[in-house]
């Protein structure tokens, strides 16, 4: 069996099986994942979700973290501006409409961002894992008196970040380089703590909003926005090497549940929830890799460089992690896998 599976994940890796027969056999992995984690099973599936919240509760706040910088940040910046929408937005965009363009969701998605999470010109604002800066370079565009501080584990990001900035004249921004395990920061100083598709890869959340409650004002609020199942929570494990998605892209990753917060309240307290369709993902990871395709003749030589003699698996490992989201975000019309916002409050307010 192991032999056929090897062989078999080879064969994709090639480059030449089908992407549709490629999409199905993802359909068919997302059912089973179902099926593994209790969805059909009440008893199994109850079962399942206590031993991973009492995981979460005795981890680190975040594993395997610069694993995770590597897997996705390893190629050259050139790569996702070439790939993503003119934001550099990589997290789920919001498609209001069928001819909605990639630019267009990445804009209609900070616009709602912003409004939920309640920003207003003046704040002081903190964004944990502000990727490449769409939403940080966004909030210091339309709040110039705002202070904007970003927080990410990439150098990269920090240097493409500040050279926005400055070709756009914005001089309300402060970026920093850090792990989120070790953060630092100044209690009681920020209006708003946001983030977008990085409490995915923490594992306690009960230490992370405890810090983040430090960071707040008393009036203060943490807006978040996720990726997760609507009942279910799993972390992303390796434990064999047929573990794709674990071994190339999410290592020490978690897919929250829409309730899994919920179980973190000591801190901070929900006061707001909102849900996006996943096909919200599936349209924007389907425009990443019809982007990754149509730029192949330029993007091809910086594989090369980065990857040498495994650019072509390398290649083909992008376009299937990408198929992958929208098929695991598009299962069912979307009304399995979700994006999950949240607006906390301080709980001492």
């Amino acid at each position: 069996m192991d032999f056929i599976i090897q062989k078999s994940l080879k064969l994709v890796e090639s480059g030449l099986v089908p992407d549709q027969a490629i999409r199905a056999a993802i359909r068919a992995l997302s059912k089973k994942r179902l099926i593994q984690e209790g969805r059909y099973d009440p008893e199994q599936g109850a079962q399942r979700y206590m031993d991973v919240l009492n995981m979460l509760k005795h981890s680190e706040i975040a594993i395997e973290t610069d694993k995770a910088n590597e897997q996705h940040y390893e190629l050259p910046t050139a790569f996702f501006q070439a790939v993503l929408g003119k934001r550099l937005k990589y997290s789920a965009c919001f498609f209001p409409h069928d001819h909605t363009t990639l630019d267009e969701a990445e804009e209609f998605a900070l616009q709602i961002y912003s409004d939920r999470a309640q920003l207003q010109d003046g704040q002081e604002i903190l964004e944990l894992g502000c990727g490449w800066g769409s939403f940080t370079l966004w909030m210091a565009e339309r709040y110039p008196n705002a202070k904007i501080t970003g927080v990410s584990n990439s150098a990269t990001q920090r240097q493409h970040i500040l050279a926005e900035a400055e070709k756009r004249n914005l001089n309300n921004i402060q970026i920093i380089t850090c792990d989120v395990n070790v953060l630092e920061l100044k209690t009681n100083t920020f209006d708003r703590v946001v983030s977008v598709e990085m409490f995915e890869h923490v594992r306690n959340y009960q230490k992370l909003f405890e810090k983040i409650q430090s960071w707040l004002k008393e009036d203060g609020k943490l807006w978040c926005h996720i990726f997760c199942h609507r009942f279910l929570h799993y972390p992303f494990e390796i434990k064999s090497e047929y573990d794709w998605m674990s071994r190339y892209f999410f290592t020490g990753g978690l897919m929250p549940s829409t309730s899994t917060f919920l179980h973190f309240q000591d801190h901070l307290e929900l006061a707001q929830h909102w849900q996006w369709s996943g096909t919200h993902y599936e349209k924007t990871s389907n425009a990443w890799l019809e982007n990754m395709d149509r730029h192949a003749d330029e993007l091809r030589p910086l594989f090369e460089q980065v990857y040498a003699q495994d650019a072509d698996a390398w290649w083909q490992r992008w376009r299937i992690f990408f198929m992958a989201c929208a098929e695991l975000f598009g299962f069912e019309q979307g009304q399995e896998w979700v994006i999950g916002h949240f607006l906390f409050q301080n709980k001492s307010s």
